[in-house]
């Protein structure tokens, strides 16, 4: 009976955020190791079914960074990093593509659907659902940048009662044009922007924003943000995470949360519970 009872006040502890965040649009960030253990991603599609029956509207952007890293290695291509950003070329751009909007799309896709989520996978590209511009073309290449979202494709999808899955690849106004390979994070950010979601969050493989100690910060606003930014107590792939819930903060976006992939059903424990697991950052 202890036990059941238990289970009861779990329940109950979730109840006021149910009702809190029903019918509001949640874009997550899915990536690092909860995008590429076996038991991690059963964990999360579970996350997110349970997101969308209560009555949310989970929308997932997804990374894939190391599966494009490592078949490019395994076909010789060069590949590198600056400033935490895949530097993409037109034959790296060709391989991202492939990758994100062919094999780990659908496999998200097959996953969530496999639990009974419904999801339909699309790329940036689709409907124009995302166009964008060259970040630093000569430092940068086929690296782009956002300027436009068109949310009508990803609302359609969302009424009709699907989770939408989505490929950080973008569009150009350009005829014929390669397209752009979209930082994830960045991405996650200008879509919940567009979408005037209420949160977005953020999966990574840490337990969130470190102090100089390596301890957990839980809460913090922009100002404290930027001001670990420049002593460099954030650094390196933190650093365009933190940028991207800046970015949706200042775009209308009510709180950003950094999590804690490896964890078991990250996603409900920061979303459910009063409690949290990894660094909430709002304005």
């Amino acid at each position: 009976m202890q036990e059941k009872m238990e289970v009861v006040k779990t329940l109950l502890e979730a109840l006021p955020y149910i009702k809190k965040f029903r019918n509001e649009k949640i874009v997550i960030k899915y990536g690092g190791s909860a995008q590429t253990s076996e038991n991690l991603k059963q964990k999360f599609a579970q996350d997110i079914v349970l997101l969308h029956t209560v009555g949310m509207k989970p929308i997932i952007v997804h990374g894939g960074g190391k599966a494009i890293t490592e078949l490019l290695e395994s076909l010789g291509v060069e590949t590198k990093f600056v400033e935490g950003q895949r530097v993409t070329t037109k034959e790296v751009m060709r391989i991202a593509e492939m990758v994100l909007s062919g094999s780990i799309n659908k496999e998200i896709v097959s996953l969530l659907n496999n639990q009974g989520a419904n999801a339909i996978g699309i790329s940036g590209k689709d409907a124009n659902f995302l166009e964008a511009i060259p970040k630093d073309f000569e430092n940068f290449g086929y690296t782009g940048l956002i300027q436009h979202v068109n949310p009508e494709p990803v609302c359609n999808i969302i009424d009709d009662g699907f989770v939408p899955v989505i490929a950080p690849i973008a569009s150009s106004s350009i005829v014929g044009h390669p397209g752009f390979n979209i930082n994830a994070d960045l991405a996650a950010s200008q879509v919940a922007i567009a979408l005037e979601a209420r949160k977005v969050v953020f999966l990574t493989d840490t337990a969130g924003v470190l102090d100089q100690n390596m301890e957990l910060i839980s809460t913090m606003d922009i100002e404290k943000t930027e001001a670990l930014k420049k002593d460099g107590t954030i650094n390196g792939g933190m650093v365009p995470k933190v940028d991207a819930c800046i970015e949706a903060l200042r775009g209308g976006v009510k709180k950003a949360h950094i999590i804690d992939g490896r964890v078991e059903h990250s996603i409900l424990l920061e979303i459910l519970t009063s409690s949290g697991i990894g660094t909430c950052i709002e304005l």
